[in-house]
């Protein structure tokens, strides 16, 4: 299987073989944009390397269709929605840009969608995931290629939900942890998990300690019912009569993870704590 982003440079390129773009001799040229800046540095770095591979292998090299040369014009958003969308409004007006590609971040794509519409020029999405790009925020110009958030959570509800297990769920304060624990929600409720607690915490907060009192004293009192908790941020979280423990990035190539305390509930959490055996949960990515 191709990779995602050479898979999607194909069909991007196939968008250009049609007769009306056929009849003109100018370049075509392609917006990226995406958070170059920031915690998503990563994304978007994979993003600009796949894009130009994905190009490369649709024109064989040649960076020309139908007789017509691909420009791409990179622009970096910072993860910051109003420069997001600023980028991408001086991308159609200044640059010429005949479509665009983007962004990283969930809250940087909403921001440019009303743009798209405003100019009457597509806007494919990649990589950000929430729901509303492609549901309440919707126009008729933007396209996606990525996950959402539902399949997310659809995946995340499976995994964990069984009769008798509580979920406390902490995400970032932005609409890609707002738009997963809404789907989250749904795809757990016919599982017979259940969700006891919801927990927002900003992007960029790295003390957890309070987030995690509040998750805690939500949690149930039963010791004999099973408890879950499906986290984000960096952290060990450590279960009475029980080794078991988990560690997770917050705000990098990693999904928000769980960890089980069987007739237990956690006693206490320290991002220092060198726990012994760590699990670790990995997943494409976090937007």
């Amino acid at each position: 299987m191709k990779p995602l982003w050479i898979a999607f440079g194909a069909a991007l390129a196939g968008l250009w073989s049609a007769s009306t773009f056929a009849a003109d001799s100018g370049p075509v040229k392609i917006a990226l944009i995406a958070d170059k800046t920031g915690p998503l540095e990563a994304y978007a770095k994979q993003t600009s390397a796949g894009f130009a591979m994905g190009l490369a292998y649709a024109t064989s090299g040649t960076m020309e269709v139908a007789g017509r040369k691909l420009t791409l014009i990179e622009k970096d958003s910072q993860t910051k929605p109003d420069v997001g969308r600023n980028l991408l409004n001086e991308a159609y007006n200044d640059d010429g840009a005949d479509i665009a590609v983007g962004g990283t971040s969930s809250a940087v794509a909403l921001a440019m969608l009303p743009v798209a519409q405003d100019n009457k020029k597509v806007l494919i999405v990649e990589p950000a995931v929430a729901d509303s790009i492609t549901g309440d925020k919707w126009n008729r110009y933007i396209f996606r290629t990525s996950r959402n958030s539902t399949q997310d959570a659809v995946s995340n509800a499976l995994a964990i939900g069984k009769a008798r297990t509580s979920v406390a769920t902490l995400a970032q304060d932005y609409a890609f942890g707002r738009d997963f624990v809404t789907a989250f929600r749904t795809a757990l409720a016919p599982t017979g998990a259940k969700l006891v607690f919801e927990e927002y915490a900003p992007p960029a907060t790295t003390d957890f300690t309070a987030s995690y009192q509040r998750i805690f004293d939500a949690s149930p009192r039963n010791r004999a019912a099973r408890s879950s908790f499906s986290t984000g941020p960096a952290a060990a979280i450590r279960c009475r009569r029980s080794r078991r423990s988990i560690r997770n990035d917050w705000e990098s190539p990693s999904r928000p993870a769980a960890t089980f305390c069987r007739r237990s509930r956690p006693t206490r959490i320290s991002p220092a704590w060198k726990a012994p055996p760590t699990i670790t949960t990995r997943s494409p990515r976090i937007r």
